[in-house]
């Protein structure tokens, strides 16, 4: 049935080997929604079932370069997004992102 689905932080891990992947914060969050959508998939679900992402910056001068990540990724209209600066992340990562999902 309906209900949601609420997946943890993810920051910019390489499936393969676990490691933070080298780049800024577009590469990062790219790699994140990346890793998101495989996520969804093995739930049935994908980009378009997103209801809200909250986005976690280590700096908010970075907040132009996620944004554009974040519109190659999600279609109009956009899910509803926080995004809150943080000191750090997991693993020194510049971004981290959570989703709901309907």
């Amino acid at each position: 049935g309906g209900g949601l689905l609420f997946l943890s932080g993810q920051v910019a891990q390489d499936p393969a080997t676990g490691e933070l992947i080298d780049g800024d914060v577009r590469s990062q969050a790219h790699q994140i929604l990346r890793n998101i959508a495989t996520a969804l998939e093995a739930a049935g679900k994908d980009l378009g079932d997103v209801l809200r992402v909250g986005v976690y910056l280590a700096d908010m001068s970075d907040f132009a370069a996620m944004n554009e990540a974040y519109r190659e990724h999600f279609a109009e209209p956009f899910p509803a997004r926080t995004a809150i600066g943080v000191a750090a992340l997991p693993l020194g990562a510049a971004i981290e992102m959570d989703v709901v999902v309907g």
